[in-house]
């Protein structure tokens, strides 16, 4: 990977630059975007509505005025269009799920020193905590994530001759949703843990897909997979597991597929060796911090797990994704 030119100017600014994000989780956490929305408030209103401290209220507003994520106009403070559309609840382009994702990882990272010196976990795994507010954030902001992805992606993979695909692991279900718009001839179930499927089962029903997409509850590594179809798709699932682990899950994965059929892997990829991209490298970090022996892998590790699953033709499709991520895809003789 080639090194990057630094600057003091620019390693102070990534040192410091937890401020910003600060500011930001502070005010989706709070919801003064959504106050703010189209409507221009002083900050003792803001403080009001959101039952806050004025003073405080207004160092914050001034600080987002100065991100650039509000407008100031005399003592009054409005969204600009852009947060207006990310950052309030009431639009359907709202990304406040995964920047609390993120809020609910940060505690986690400030920890990692201690991680590396112990190669053990530092916080529980969102994905599975007792705070239903911390899951919410943690599957809706996947489904965030997922949201700005899966439609291209969906019309980029070749599902023509598929009827039945298996979203394994597929929390809210945004991947399945977006196959079954690009492919009418599809159906799909959704597998995933029982805490899952209201969240699955809601975001399933605001696209009017529950005819074509059911849901089944389990325990992926544990439970028994249903059977009998086409096409196979695991989306950032392997990452939270070593190797032999993920080998094992894309066996039982392989079991599940008719003959013929594809498996499709989607994970941020290293480069073999794993000096890169910048993305992947440092999502691995976030798997030390929070679970035994997940990681990113490489598109060599992640070829090699899917051919020792039993799947032939095994390849990475062409795809320019974004953040390093990209997708292995095996068939099933």
């Amino acid at each position: 990977m080639k090194a990057t030119e630094w600057t003091m100017p620019d390693l102070l600014q990534m040192s410091g630059g937890y401020w910003s994000t600060c500011a930001l989780h502070a005010a989706v956490k709070l919801d003064f975007f959504s106050v703010l929305d189209g409507v221009a408030r002083a900050a003792a209103e803001v403080a009001q509505l959101r039952h806050t401290d004025a003073r405080a209220t207004g160092m914050l507003l001034d600080a987002l005025s100065a991100l650039g994520l509000l407008e100031k106009r005399g003592n009054l403070y409005v969204a600009t269009l852009f947060a207006a559309g990310c950052l309030s609840k009431t639009s359907p382009g709202y990304l406040g799920h995964i920047i609390m994702h993120h809020h609910h990882l940060m505690s986690g990272w400030a920890r990692l020193d201690e991680a590396v010196t112990t190669g053990r976990t530092v916080r529980e795994s969102v994905s599975h905590d007792d705070d239903e507010t911390v899951r919410e954030s943690f599957l809706m902001g996947m489904f965030n994530l997922a949201s700005l992805l899966a439609p291209g992606v969906a019309r980029s993979v070749d599902l023509s001759e598929c009827r039945t695909l298996l979203d394994l692991g597929g929390g809210p279900g945004t991947y399945a949703i977006h196959f079954c718009i690009a492919n009418p001839q599809l159906t799909a179930v959704v597998y995933d843990l029982p805490t899952t499927r209201p969240f699955a089962e809601r975001t399933i029903a605001r696209f009017d897909l529950a005819p074509r997409i059911g849901f089944t509850s389990g325990n992926y590594h544990t439970d028994p997979l249903p059977t009998g179809f086409d096409a196979v798709w695991v989306s950032h699932v392997l990452h939270s597991d070593g190797y032999d682990a993920c080998t094992a899950l894309l066996r039982k994965a392989a079991a599940s597929i008719n003959p013929g059929g594809i498996l499709m892997v989607q994970e941020f990829i290293l480069d073999d060796a794993k000096d890169g991209p910048q993305f992947p490298a440092l999502f691995s970090l976030n798997m030390l911090l929070g679970t035994e022996n997940g990681q990113a892998y490489s598109e060599q590790e992640l070829v090699a797990m899917v051919t020792e699953a039993g799947l032939s033709d095994v390849q990475r499709l062409e795809l320019d994704l974004p953040n390093g991520a990209g997708i292995i895809q095996g068939r099933k003789a």
